[in-house]
């Protein structure tokens, strides 16, 4: 069965992005705060490192939903082919979350955006059968995950939680009501605690 794991940065107090995302603020009003540890702050360690290549392990497919594509809402400008730039860093499948058809989006390195209208469930289903053994990613954002965690298909779930309080935002656990995994691995840097959790047997 395909290996799923998600990594998600959250702040102290349960959000993974801060208010009012946009193009001039893609993590919302602070959030940048959250990420800092893979940002390029001084101050990252080797834990950080190690954080990291949790992150950007190659896996062969990957989920997202619309808010993590793009700040766009509603009908799609075509224009818009995502943060990334010509060559985003997944190099595989990524199925996007939307209620808003759009032809898919091949760009350099490997990667396809795939708009699937047809749910989580769908979407997961196509991630699945593309990735083969090499596994699938959750990458976002907040209820992405929290579909994918109330689903049950998520086996490793990574947490990078930042010494910060953001007051509001977007929260990662409202409406999960058991957690089920166990912590395999624990590291800490003076920008986040990085804990890799396993589904617990």
């Amino acid at each position: 069965m395909t290996d799923t794991t998600c990594h998600m940065s959250i702040s102290l107090d349960g959000f993974v992005a801060g208010p009012e995302q946009s193009a001039e603020h893609p993590l919302g009003k602070r959030g940048h705060d959250v990420h800092a540890w893979h940002l390029g702050d001084e101050r990252a360690n080797e834990a950080d490192a190690t954080a990291v290549s949790w992150l950007m392990r190659p896996r062969g497919a990957y989920v997202m939903g619309r808010n993590m594509f793009g700040p766009i809402r509603g009908a799609w400008d075509e224009d818009w082919r995502g943060w990334w730039g010509p060559e985003p860093p997944y190099h595989a499948p990524v199925f996007v979350l939307t209620h808003h058809a759009r032809e898919p989006l091949e760009l350099e390195g490997g990667t396809t955006f795939h708009f699937v209208t047809d749910g989580f469930d769908a979407a997961y289903t196509q991630a699945v059968k593309a990735a083969g053994d090499r596994g699938v990613d959750i990458a976002g954002g907040a209820s992405t995950v929290r579909q994918a965690l109330v689903a049950g298909v998520v086996d490793e779930f990574s947490l990078d939680i930042a010494p910060v309080l953001l007051g509001s935002g977007e929260r990662l656990f409202d409406g999960v009501e058991t957690f089920g995994f166990e912590p395999v691995e624990v590291l800490h840097s003076p920008l986040a605690t990085h804990v890799r959790y396993r589904r617990a047997a």
